[in-house]
Formats: C-alpha cells, structure tokens, sequence
C-alpha cells in the first residue's frame, strides 16, 4: 500500500508568467491511481503561518500571504506569488508535514508535491515559495516527535535553500548529491555536499550513494528521514545533467528506502524535480519512484520504538 499525500490545490493554474508547469501534479496522481497498485490518499491541512514563520523571514511570509511579494523575488522564484499559489504552497508544505506523520505509523508516505529545496529565509528561488522540508523538520524537532533528522536530497540540482536553513543546527544532517555544474551557480554548504560530473550514470551514482548513506546512518544515527526524490537526474530530463536510466532510478529509490527502513526509521518522501516537453513521461517517473518506494517498504514492517514515541505501524 502507498500512503500518498494529495490535495486539488496542488494544480493550480499556471500563472501568466513563468515557465514552470504545473500539470504534471495531477499526471502523477492519475499515474498512481491507474497504476493498479492499493494507494490510499491523504489531504493535507494548509501549514499554519506560525509554523512558516518559526523558519522564514516573517516579512516574506507575510508579503506571500498577501500575493504582494516584490518582483525580484518573483523573478527568483521563477513565477509570480497570486492568491491560488500562495493556497498552493501552504497545501504543498502541509502536505509534507502530514506525510511525516504517516511515515511514523507506517513507515513510508510520500507527498505527491513540495520538495520546494531552494526557498531561503527571506525569498523563494528555483520555482520553490517556501521550504517544506526545513519548515516540518523544525516542526518535528519543536513538538518532541524525533530527536535528529536526517535529509537525504537526491534531486539534481544541490539543496542550497535546505542546507543555509539547516546550517549550525547539530540535530540536522543535510545531504545533497547533485550534479555539481547545474544550478545553484553558488553552491551552500550542506553537511555533506556530493558534486557530481556531468553525465554520471546509474553506476556512479549508485556508487556515491552507497559509499556515504550507511556511514551517515550509523554515524549521525537519526530518528527520522526526509528524502527528497526528484527525478530530474533521468538522463531525459530537461534540466538535468546526470545521466540515470529508469531502472536507475528504481534502483536509487529502493536502496535508499531499504537502508532506512532496516533501521526500523520512518522515512518520507517529497517529488522534488523533473522537467520535460512530455509531462505524462515526466509524471510517469514520479509515479513509479512513489510505488518503487511504497514496494521496498512493505519488505521491512514498521517497528515499535517507544523512545522516540513512535507509533506501531502495518506495512505500507
């Protein structure tokens, strides 16, 4: 079974300005329902304005609150803040918040959106308002859900938003491998940054993942993982410079799911990137990146750990 976080606010209609599509967010969906696959679907409350604003700039939140927010930011972001975006993200960034809480129970859930990783403290950047995965994470932390976590982003493109929001805090490990000479031009500092060449392939991504994932598991020791799972390094993608295959992706998806939950660790899932003329091929990879995760969780049934007070929970 996927437990999959979705809600209609997720399209919203494309704005007169700006490239980015938003349609491949109901492409997935109806990828996953015709996929035969057992899925359950969640919608989320919109994130409280107190909880965005305990990580963002409350000057910014209040500006995106008002669909007032300053054209160079808009510039930044890639397209501008209306009424039916600003409803967008408050559902994107608590959709992610509800999938972790799923994840607790069941050990996996994924939001079908968000993964919104290059938001800074006071402006959105890269088609991303606000970060949802710095946002739930503080949320975690402040309500006593889980004591450290661990964010693996596996999106092409570096998570520089996650890691300057993260920086300094030792119950945050951010990691970040991307192809290291796509966007962001300047780089931050994640906990552990993997620049990679362009053109790296299944192989040597793989490579890289394996040689740090169970290090910084075993080392950092989390209670909790968010996982970032664009699929933008396909060697297809519009916007990428990595070069995986769909059964590499398969293969990144199920490996990181299965070093997480063998653990006994929750682990939840944001769609992060992927661009292409076709929005269904697009839409498709997501899909099966969901359901790749949804199947390797169902191998490793949730495990009680009442230190941290997580929940008892089937196999998803």
């Amino acid at each position: 079974m996927l437990h999959v976080v979705h809600h209609a606010d997720y399209m919203a209609p494309r704005p007169q300005r700006g490239t980015f599509r938003f349609d491949k967010y109901y492409l997935v969906m109806e990828e996953l329902r015709a996929s035969g696959a057992t899925i359950t679907e969640h919608a989320p409350d919109p994130m409280p304005r107190r909880w965005l604003e305990a990580v963002h700039d409350p000057a910014y939140v209040d500006e995106v609150f008002r669909a007032a927010v300053p054209r160079e930011k808009e510039r930044r972001i890639g397209f501008p803040v209306t009424p039916r975006i600003r409803d967008r993200v408050r559902h994107t960034n608590g959709g992610t918040w509800l999938a972790a809480q799923l994840a607790i129970a069941h050990g996996y859930a994924a939001n079908s959106a968000a993964g919104s990783h290059h938001a800074l403290g006071d402006t959105g950047a890269g088609y991303c308002v606000f970060n949802d995965l710095a946002v739930a994470s503080n949320r975690l932390l402040a309500e006593g859900n889980v004591r450290r976590i661990l964010i693996v982003d596996l999106d092409v493109h570096q998570g520089d938003g996650t890691a300057s929001l993260m920086a300094g805090r030792e119950n945050v490990f951010t990691l970040s491998l991307h192809a290291e000479k796509n966007f962001p031009v300047r780089k931050a500092r994640s906990s552990l940054d993997v620049g990679l060449a362009d053109g790296t392939d299944d192989d040597g991504f793989m490579a890289e993942l394996d040689r740090h994932l169970p290090t910084i598991l075993a080392e950092f020791a989390p209670d909790f993982v968010f996982y970032q799972a664009g699929v933008d390094p396909h060697v297809d993608d519009r916007l990428g410079r990595l070069a995986l295959t769909d059964e590499g992706l398969a293969l990144r998806d199920r490996y990181v799911v299965r070093e997480v939950r063998s653990r006994g660790l929750p682990i939840a899932s944001t769609l992060g990137g992927g661009y292409g003329e076709d929005s269904r091929a697009v839409a498709a990879r997501h899909a099966r990146s969901m359901l790749a995760m949804a199947e390797e969780n169902w191998r490793h049934p949730a495990r009680h750990r009442p230190e941290m007070g997580l929940a008892e929970g089937s196999p998803a």
